[in-house]
Formats: C-alpha cells, sequence, structure tokens
C-alpha cells in the first residue's frame, strides 16, 4: 500500500480491485460502468491508474449491500426527479458549502460547470453566498437546501415561496436530493476524504 494510497483514502486505504470479496466487485462493476464514465465526462476523478475507486465510492465498498443501495436510490432519483440538472447541482453544492466537504464541492463544482452554472455563482454557492448569476428558482433552491440543511427546519415564508415555484412534488424531490447529499459529505467529511492532487476547481 503507498503512501499516496492512503492519502487519497483520507483515514482508510483504497481497496484495491484484487482484494474485492463478490460483493464488492458487483458494487465496485456498477460503480465504473455508470459513475466512473460520467465523473470523467464532468471533469472530476473518481478512480485512480490502478483501478482503485477514491472519493466516497471508496468508502461505501467498505458496506457494499448498503452502499448498492444508496447508489439505486441515487440512481433513481437523477433519472426521475422533477428538477433542472441546474437546479439539482444548486441543492447539491449548496449542501456541501454547509458541511464544507472537500471532494463533493471538487465533483460537483466540475457538474455545476457542465450544466451551464457560470464560475462566478459557482463560487458563491461553494461560499454560502447568493448570486445573481441564478435564476431566481434557482436562487430559492439554494435558500431553501441551505435553511433545511443548516436548521433542520424551514421558515412557513420559505415553504410556501418553494411551493409556489416548485410546487409539492418538488420539495419532495429537493429534500431526497439534499438528503442523499447529507449522506454523501458525512462519509466522506468522517473519513477525511481528500480532493485528488493538481486537480483544478
Amino acid at each position: 500500500m503507498t503512501r499516496k494510497s492512503i492519502e487519497l483514502g483520507g483515514r482508510i486505504p483504497l481497496t484495491k480491485p484484487n482484494e474485492l470479496t463478490p460483493v464488492q466487485q458487483s458494487l465496485y462493476d456498477d460503480i465504473d460502468t455508470h459513475q466512473v464514465p460520467w465523473a470523467e465526462a464532468v471533469g472530476f476523478v473518481a478512480k485512480v491508474a490502478d483501478g482503485s475507486l477514491i472519493g466516497p465510492f471508496n468508502v461505501v465498498l467498505q458496506s457494499p449491500e448498503i452502499g448498492a443501495a444508496f447508489g439505486i436510490l441515487q440512481s433513481v432519483e437523477a433519472k426521475n426527479t422533477t428538477l433542472s440538472e441546474r437546479v439539482r447541482q444548486v441543492v447539491i453544492l449548496t449542501v456541501g458549502s454547509i458541511w464544507k466537504s472537500q471532494y463533493e464541492l471538487y465533483a460537483h463544482k466540475a457538474a455545476a460547470r457542465k450544466a451551464g452554472i457560470t464560475e462566478e455563482a459557482i463560487d458563491a454557492l461553494v461560499t454560502g453566498r447568493p448570486s445573481e448569476s441564478l435564476t431566481d428558482e434557482e436562487k430559492r433552491a439554494q435558500a431553501f437546501a441551505e435553511e433545511i440543511t443548516r436548521n433542520h427546519r424551514v421558515s412557513k415564508e420559505m415553504f410556501d415561496q418553494l411551493k409556489a415555484t416548485f410546487g409539492i412534488r418538488g420539495i419532495v424531490d429537493i429534500l431526497f436530493l439534499a438528503g442523499c447529499y447529507d449522506i454523501v459529505c458525512s462519509l466522506l467529511n468522517a473519513f477525511e476524504v481528500p480532493v485528488p492532487e493538481d486537480s483544478a476547481g
């Protein structure tokens, strides 16, 4: 096990492809087939040269049955949400900014760029500031995601604004998404998973 591998895993080493149990192998194959190509297309690193997964993907391998089920939830959310991709990334970056989760912010800054969000708006989202580059819909999603994530409650005014903008289904979709990334950020922060060296953004 190299020092670099241990660093990329944070508090645990990276799990090498030749060390996987059968259940881990099944989850690894699913991530390698779906998540890694998406990460590459978006512009962030999810797998290193020896085939080891990094970021939250290495962490979920440690509990592969639950990790696989969580992956299904994330896939179902992405395919069935009523939210635009820009709104999704606004919510995800807002949750990441509150958790100060390095790898989550690194990955989803890239995803936000891919979705067409400006660098100014991305910087604002990462630091929890409003941005005039965002639409009114996106600003409301940011404010709602911040309030529920930080305070674990939302005011009636905030709820009514979201209902008028997204409808009840949209509120539920935002909450499922924010909840998914509460889990992702907690995994990353508990294991102190770092951003790969020499990674831009």
